[in-house]
């Protein structure tokens, strides 16, 4: 990518009534002006012109030239602009002829095509967002839902940035002073930077970003779908229940029992947050090798899912309780009763009086009817509520990039050498690593004291792995191909 080039990208799906064509780069408004002289030679900042977009025709044509199109031409002077640059926002018709046509000559009169990424890409070089605001530009164009909208959102607004910021100055001050005593070594006695201040200052960094870490997973399920395994015994109704839940016929329904041998998969969006719902095979004893696969692949389902619908028609074994419970350790267990249009009133709560009352095993029970739809409503509830999604304030963050939280953890662990050197330790890692009520961390007292030298070091590390993820420092031409790569053209 070479800054100096003018690039041009369609914008926009090809395929639609309109089309917007992109230009950036220091010869934007003489390429244009190839195309329409009148929009760009002294045009405003900040200005739409209607236009029409013409190429010269074939020698000896009367007529001298050829209308392309009639469109709209929005003019961005540097540096007001996406990228930064000079930049032309062609807005005309979605026929491919002419979206082409309009590159062609774009692409005559100096432009190259753009790469993927690349205005982004001079977004950040220019200083017009950050690393970490780039990112969230991709994000937000592959948001599908609300939830997902609402972390990239955030994310390029800023509030990633800021927190990390104050993150970095809280560092930068005591690092500072650590540094002024080594300037005064020659002093033994001398110390600027108060050990006790440090050593909570320290803590509660390393607390939030330990939260800031632990927000990963919460925002890749969002991202990718939360995970819910419809699970329970053949024919008890889980490829019913799926489909009703999609409101189409995703799964094969038969009364044969192991109709479904392997795991179906498809997504709902309930209350702005996308379940990712996956059918399996019925739990039953069988000789049959390739229902067999198809049950191994269920408890696979379940070791992968955050929570699990436990499909039942009749009431469960207390071995079956304890088993099912067993399996889902760690995950939100829904226990549901289908078929209830098919049981007399005295069936339908033959769970909750027998010896085997789920209310023992601290289980509810949601009653439906797949078939008719009845109670549809009451479990979507009670699994958006199972998610345990936190509701999104308006400087909330939530971390959703594995790049962003590969560095965390890594400042963590250096953070953790700090804290060390200052007569704390806490060997565990960041999973198991626990917060107090305040929001700091509890460590045991070591007799660890490091000298300000090696303190000072391990607070650049800390201060540099947190400039990685906003780009505060140098960053590496291969990280910025990688990240800008996935992006789409035009973008």
């Amino acid at each position: 990518m070479n800054g100096n080039d003018t690039i041009c990208a369609l914008a926009t799906a090809p395929g639609g009534a309109l089309g917007i064509i992109r230009v950036s780069g220091p010869q934007a408004f003489d390429a244009v002006a190839a195309l329409s002289p009148l929009c760009c030679v002294a045009a405003v900042a900040n200005t739409v012109h209607y236009t029409r977009l013409t190429t010269p025709m074939s020698v000896g044509s009367p007529a001298g030239q050829e209308v392309i199109d009639e469109a709209l031409v929005s003019i961005f002077r540097a540096p007001h602009s996406y990228t930064g640059e000079d930049a032309v926002e062609i807005s005309c018709h979605g026929s491919r002829y002419i979206l082409n046509k309009v590159l062609e000559l774009l692409i005559q009169n100096g432009c190259r095509m753009a790469n993927p990424g690349e205005f982004t890409m001079r977004a950040y070089l220019n200083g017009k967002m950050d690393l970490s605001q780039a990112e969230a530009v991709a994000d937000l164009i592959a948001s599908s839902n609300k939830s997902t909208h609402d972390i990239a959102m955030s994310q390029l607004r800023g509030h990633f940035s800021s927190e990390l910021a104050r993150l970095r100055d809280q560092l930068l001050k005591l690092t500072s002073l650590l540094e002024l005593e080594l300037d005064f070594s020659d002093h033994e006695d001398l110390e600027f930077a108060d050990r006790s201040e440090l050593l909570a200052l320290a803590q509660k960094t390393d607390a939030r970003i330990t939260r800031l870490a632990r927000s990963f997973e919460t925002g890749q399920a969002l991202k990718q779908g939360i995970p819910v395994a419809i699970v329970g015994k053949t024919n008890v109704g889980k490829s019913t229940l799926l489909n009703a839940l999609l409101k189409d016929d995703r799964a094969i329904v038969s009364d044969i029992h192991g109709t479904t041998r392997d795991t179906i998969e498809d997504t709902i969006d309930i209350k702005g947050v996308t379940f990712r719902f996956i059918d399996t095979a019925g739990i039953r004893q069988t000789t049959d090798t390739v229902e067999q696969i198809g049950i191994s692949r269920t408890y696979a389902a379940i070791d992968k899912a955050r929570i699990v619908l436990w499909l039942i028609d009749e009431a469960p074994t207390e071995a079956e309780v304890r088993d099912m419970q067993q399996r889902c350790e760690g995950k939100s267990l829904l226990v549901i009763q289908n078929k209830i249009d098919l049981e007399p009133a005295s069936a339908n709560s033959s769970l909750a009086t027998s010896h085997l009352s789920l209310i023992t095993y601290h289980l509810s029970l949601i009653k439906i009817s797949a078939k008719h739809g009845q109670g549809l409503d009451a479990l979507e509830a009670a699994i958006y509520q199972a998610a345990d999604i936190p509701t999104l304030q308006a400087n909330d963050v939530i971390v959703s990039n594995a790049r962003h939280y590969e560095a965390l953890t890594r400042a963590h662990s250096h953070l953790q050498h700090v804290l060390e050197g200052l007569g704390s330790a806490n060997n565990s890692p960041l999973e198991l690593c626990s917060l107090t009520t305040e929001g700091t961390r509890e460590f045991p007292i070591v007799n660890s004291q490091l000298p300000p030298d090696l303190l000072a070091e391990d607070l650049h590390l800390t201060l540099d792995t947190l400039a990685e993820i906003t780009g505060g420092q140098i960053t590496p031409n291969e990280v910025l191909g990688n990240i800008f790569s996935h992006f789409c053209v035009g973008k």
